[in-house]
């Protein structure tokens, strides 16, 4: 008798999360799992599911939203969640993301549904800016869930900053998975050698901080290519023709190809000043990507040993990130040595490793 999980995510449109779940949907439906992954909003999915996945979209949300709308779609989005886990009667229910968290915590409560929750960045952009009522809400669901999974082990510091949740002792920290990509095209992504960023669009992740360094980079003939959408989009344009960087600064969009970027790369960079455990930099190290990160409070720190298999710089530090290019760019022997050590993260990451740990939590 196979034994049924549902994992529940807002949806599959792209980013970190989004990749780690598809990852784990698609190890535990090889194995014997019945494995029913549900979206609460439709979207395109960016991430291959495998056939033994069931996937189940409850909202396609469209036109502007006012109030009403939300309302609606709120209602609408429990119901249709209610209906489903009621129906597929999973032994298990795992969420990702606060929000997602939270109605699935509701729903598993009143079906008596047992349920983890896994947050993946900084709770002072989510459940530290709640309300009052919503954190106290919100620490009744995550007290009652079987584990509250974190990437970063540092990250259950910043939940018990919070008077809400410092009595939580249900935190388990489990790794991202390394993603397993096809085997690298032989054909060239870019003209000229370059530098490469991952990401969304938006200002936590830095962006306009990594072209101000690398507007710095005198002379270089090394693009900066970053891959990502977002709300960021028109503004980091604009930085670029400022700077006159048209045709150095590549903005490249979302990429289904990525192994041919990290593969080609010269050097990866992630400059985010907020990250829960960032996925595009242990894929960046499994490809043997020199890399360099911003040490933001949760994640690059628990991935990269400074000097060893990457570097580490201090959060927003321009200027810092500029030279740690720099001598990379120039140093090959170095570049070729965090290349070398990156790669051990194919094996304490992988993904045999890291759903045998999931497995474990769940079954346990």
């Amino acid at each position: 008798m196979t034994t049924k999980l549902c994992f529940v995510i807002s949806s599959l449109e792209g980013g970190g999360a989004e990749r780690v779940v598809s990852n784990l949907a698609n190890h535990f439906s090889n194995k014997n799992f019945n494995v029913t992954l549900v979206c609460l909003n439709k979207a395109e999915a960016r991430y291959t599911l495998s056939p033994n996945v069931k996937l189940i979209e409850l909202v396609d949300r469209k036109g502007t939203e006012h109030i009403f709308t939300r309302v609606g779609y709120a209602a609408l989005t429990f119901f249709r969640l209610l209906s489903t886990l009621y129906k597929e009667k999973p032994i298990c229910c795992i969420s990702f993301m606060t929000s997602v968290n939270l109605w699935t915590g509701i729903v598993c409560i009143l079906l008596g549904i047992k349920f983890i929750i896994s947050e993946r960045t900084s709770p002072d952009y989510t459940l530290n800016t709640y309300n009052k009522f919503l954190q106290w809400l919100s620490f009744k669901i995550y007290s009652r869930s079987k584990a509250i999974v974190i990437p970063a082990k540092a990250m259950e510091k910043g939940f018990t900053r919070n008077n809400q949740f410092k009595n939580l002792k249900n935190f388990s920290a489990i790794s991202n998975p390394v993603s397993v990509f096809k085997k690298p095209s032989e054909f060239s992504v870019n003209s000229n050698p370059f530098i490469l960023s991952v990401g969304r669009l938006d200002p936590n992740k830095c962006f306009d901080l990594l072209i101000e360094a690398y507007s710095k980079l005198f002379p270089s003939n090394v693009d900066l290519l970053i891959s990502g959408e977002g709300e960021s989009r028109a503004m980091l344009e604009k930085q670029i023709s400022d700077l006159g960087l048209q045709g150095k600064v590549k903005l490249i969009g979302f990429k289904s190809n990525l192994q041919d970027y990290y593969a080609q790369a010269e050097i990866f960079v992630l400059a985010s000043r907020v990250e829960g455990y960032p996925n595009v930099l242990i894929e960046a190290m499994s490809m043997g990507c020199a890399s360099i990160a911003m040490d933001c409070e949760f994640g690059p720190s628990e991935i990269i040993n400074n000097g060893l298999n990457g570097f580490l710089i201090s959060c927003e530090d321009v200027d810092g990130l500029t030279k740690s290019m720099d001598k990379l760019l120039k140093d090959d022997s170095l570049r070729k040595a965090f290349s070398k050590n990156a790669k051990s993260i194919n094996k304490t990451n992988s993904i045999e490793n890291i759903s045998t740990n999931w497995e474990n939590l769940i079954l346990s």
